[in-house]
């Protein structure tokens, strides 16, 4: 095996065990422990924590190591889909007005490639994940705004979300979703893009938080920052 796949595998495996919450958040995490559980050198566990670190997974602490990230409070979670709420309904409208025949091709495809998940383990869900982030950097990218895409991406939003909380039934619900955000943009519709977006994110927000943590997260709206 390349040392190349070697590392990837092995960043995979760590990555679905934090995903899965085998491994637990706030869990430390020894690369000796890692690499023999795993039956490889150190060497690929410490290159696969690096990326897990820069996907906010993990964080390195000064002479402590390793330890995964906590999940997010729902402050935290609010304060995500309230940036969202800011990003992707301008991005969904502008997309719908700029976007070239060849730009819409590839929104269609992406959305035709894509599968619900048959269960709630990571396995399962990562590909439709994947699709997930492309779906809505695709848009980003289609608004003709390379920074608004990079600062987008940077926040890592699929990994936390879906490490936050998976279950079956909302692959279907937000590929439905999609296929609404799609279907105005390909419309050339600014307006019903943004509806669709706007609508897209609070439901998928909704899906994450327990009843008692459903604030508005709506842009200017109010929100309690002390739970």
């Amino acid at each position: 095996m390349m040392p190349g796949r070697l590392v990837d595998d092995v960043h995979e495996t760590i990555k679905a065990r934090i995903m899965d919450h085998e491994i637990a958040p706030g869990a430390r995490l020894s690369i000796d422990g890692l690499a023999r559980e795993l039956g490889v050198s150190p060497t690929p566990v410490r290159e696969a924590l690096a990326r897990l670190e820069s996907a906010q997974l993990v964080v390195k602490e000064p002479l402590r190591g390793y330890r995964t990230t906590p999940l997010l409070t729902p402050a935290q979670l609010a304060d995500l889909y309230r940036f969202r709420l800011l990003i992707e309904p301008w991005a969904a409208a502008t997309a719908a007005e700029r976007a070239s025949p060849d730009g819409r091709a590839r929104l269609e495809s992406e959305l035709a490639t894509a599968d619900a998940p048959e269960s709630d383990t990571y396995a399962a869900y990562r590909a439709f994940s994947a699709h997930d982030a492309r779906f809505h950097l695709l848009l980003a990218e289609l608004a003709g705004s390379d920074q608004v895409r990079e600062a987008f991406q940077r926040t890592n939003w699929h990994l936390h979300i879906y490490r936050q909380h998976y279950h079956r039934g909302i692959g279907p619900q937000a590929l439905a979703e999609h296929r609404r955000i799609t279907d105005a943009v390909l419309a050339c519709d600014p307006t019903a893009a943004a509806d669709a977006m706007r609508e897209h994110l609070e439901l998928s927000h909704g899906r994450l938080r327990p009843d008692e943590a459903r604030d508005d997260v709506r842009p200017g709206g109010d929100h309690d920052h002390s739970r």
